[in-house]
């Protein structure tokens, strides 16, 4: 087992707010508070919630609009806002 990063997101389009998952490693050092993120569905069936994270139905893929895959392999830095 192991201890799931997630993010709380307030959404722009409706101000609901979600539960995100960061996915990678050490991935949640890269979101700060206040970052814009983009956020997509994380695959459930029917959009529900994905394997061992009860009510998580989404990812984040983007911080600041730079793709969060691309900080945690280290191909690219966050920029400053």
């Amino acid at each position: 087992s192991a201890i799931r990063k997630c993010v709380k997101v307030q959404l722009i389009k409706n101000g609901r707010q979600i539960t995100a998952f960061a996915v990678g490693n050490n991935a949640i050092s890269f979101i700060d508070e206040h970052d814009e993120v983009l956020v997509e569905g994380i695959g459930g069936r029917m959009g529900r919630s994905y394997g061992d994270l009860p009510g998580v139905r989404f990812k984040v893929i983007k911080v600041n609009n730079v793709s969060l895959n691309e900080m945690v392999r280290g191909r690219k830095e966050k920029p400053v806002r």
